[in-house]
């Protein structure tokens, strides 16, 4: 559309140059496109509310987790189980379902026990629910629930949450609505291997999922996991831990 401008993610504030020289913006992104500079960082707050880096401390417990093989097997079990709906719901959007499987395994590692039982999803104690970690907020910028939705609607839209299928149906849902804000293109998956500029875009998809700075780096690395890769695009069956 004339008169429209350059996408959001492409504009000068949202390139990696240096002092304003518009020149080397391709370099530095070819050169490590999954780095915000501070005026990205300040935009994409502004637009969107997100935060800066990850605690060092939680870094550290978040990176002992990690390692935990258990939580681990137990987590590619539960992708094994909604692969069909991620493959389903990414095809009609559009979206990687590497992305969308990387996030799942973080978020499923690091899940708080109990936190997905009704009477804990209900009670308030925690804003985000389902294997995807989503809120009842993100409801709302799909279209699905009201601003001023009853307290009935908010316990209905919970329970929407709590299914896992529906959980990462939102989840996609909510990078097709990114991609739309960010001016993404929005009639192809983005591949990271394909250009520095699709990673950019999978880095800001999974920093503004999270919020986290540290968190992309890990969510991309995740994509290029090979178990994980097999698991949602081959028919490899995966090991059952004896400690599970």
């Amino acid at each position: 559309m004339a008169g429209k401008g350059p996408p959001l993610w492409m504009e000068s504030k949202l390139v990696l140059t240096p002092d304003g020289d518009n020149g080397a913006g391709d370099e530095l992104i070819a050169a490590d496109p999954l780095r915000f500079s501070p005026e990205e960082l300040r935009e994409l707050n502004r637009r969107f509310g997100v935060h800066g880096p990850q605690p060092r401390l939680a870094q550290l417990f978040s990176s002992g987790i990690d390692q935990f093989q258990p939580l681990r097997t137990r987590a590619l079990s539960q992708i094994e189980v909604l692969r069909p709906v991620i493959l389903s719901e990414c095809a009609r959007e559009h979206i990687n379902p590497m992305l969308v499987a990387a996030i799942l395994l973080d978020e499923l590692r690091h899940a708080k026990p109990g936190e997905d039982h009704p009477i804990a999803a209900h009670s308030g104690l925690f804003s985000t629910h389902g294997p995807a970690q989503i809120g009842v907020g993100e409801l709302v910028h799909q279209g699905l629930l009201g601003e001023d939705a009853s307290a009935e609607e908010i316990t209905a839209a919970r329970n929407q949450l709590l299914d896992p299928d529906q959980n990462v149906a939102l989840l996609v849902g909510k990078f097709a609505r990114l991609k739309r804000a960010l001016d993404l293109p929005s009639d192809r998956m983005l591949m990271a291997s394909g250009s520095a500029r699709d990673a950019k875009g999978l880095a800001t998809l999974a920093y503004l999922h999270n919020g986290r700075l540290d968190y992309p780096r890990g969510i991309l690395a995740l994509m290029q996991d090979p178990e994980l890769h097999a698991l949602i695009y081959g028919r490899q069956r995966l090991p059952v831990s004896p400690l599970i």
